[in-house]
């Protein structure tokens, strides 16, 4: 008979014991499907507007979070340890012991055609991450196509420092903040060139923030960053003067919460 090894059963204890509390310690329920095939390349741009996940930083550990999750972008880049919940229906479909962390790259729309408990997975008010393909077999049998999780999130931890893509024209910027450590999120950012002061900038969609300000081309800029963790960083000239509309520039700084 085959035995899980003891950090497996370790970590089921743990998670075993969060369900018989009542999912304490930050551990939430929820479900979780795939998409993007075998490879998790149909995972790739989005909703968070990333592009390539993996020039973003993020690869194929993603998922796509139902509208109750994605909060209208605000959770773009946020990270997430899921696991399979066997206590429920269908958790016999669990890979036992097993976890993941994916990153919070796309929006799950609704789908009001069908009803929440089949095949509208994504209709509010469900907690569900529609996961890349390579990411959800790590806790699931492929078979199953639905499995119930329990979910947290946690610490985004990345290799390099943040990168900010630059798209716009003339009198609108619009940039795109990627591979941000921490909460992983952008709660507020800020742009300046070497002639001006800081502007305020706002969401526009998913993860790219805008600033309706002209006369910005010829000079280096300058982001600042609050993540939705509450950390506060400037980014000092990290796009030099030759910047152009297309490009992108990653800085050695990174956020820690």
């Amino acid at each position: 008979m085959a035995t899980l090894p003891r950090s497996s059963l370790l970590l089921w204890g743990v998670l075993a014991a969060c369900v018989a509390a009542g999912v304490d310690a930050g551990w939430l329920p929820g479900t979780a499907t795939f998409y993007g095939g075998a490879d998790g390349s149909g995972t790739m741009d989005g909703a968070c507007g990333y592009g390539n996940l993996y020039n973003a930083g993020y690869g194929i550990n993603n998922a796509a979070l139902s509208s109750v999750l994605f909060n209208n972008g605000a959770s773009c880049g946020q990270c997430y340890t899921i696991t399979c919940d066997p206590s429920r229906p269908g958790g016999r479909w669990c890979k036992l012991g097993t976890s993941i962390t994916v990153t919070a790259t796309n929006l799950c729309p609704p789908n009001w055609a069908l009803p929440s408990d089949n095949g509208g997975w994504c209709n509010p008010p469900r907690p569900h991450f529609d996961m890349s393909q390579p990411a959800w077999e790590h806790i699931g049998v492929y078979s199953a196509g639905i499995i119930p999780v329990l979910f947290q999130q946690v610490k985004c931890s990345r290799q390099g420092g943040v990168r900010f893509e630059i798209a716009g024209f003339n009198y609108f910027l619009l940039v795109n903040i990627q591979n941000v450590g921490g909460s992983g999120s952008v709660g507020a950012a800020w742009v300046k060139g070497t002639k001006t002061g800081w502007i305020q900038m706002s969401r526009n969609w998913g993860a790219n923030w805008q600033a309706c300000v002209g006369g910005l081309s010829g000079q280096a800029l300058s982001f600042a960053v609050t993540t939705t963790g509450g950390q506060y960083l400037q980014f000092l000239d990290v796009a030099p003067a030759w910047w152009q509309y297309g490009m992108a520039f990653s800085s050695p700084l990174q956020f820690t919460y």
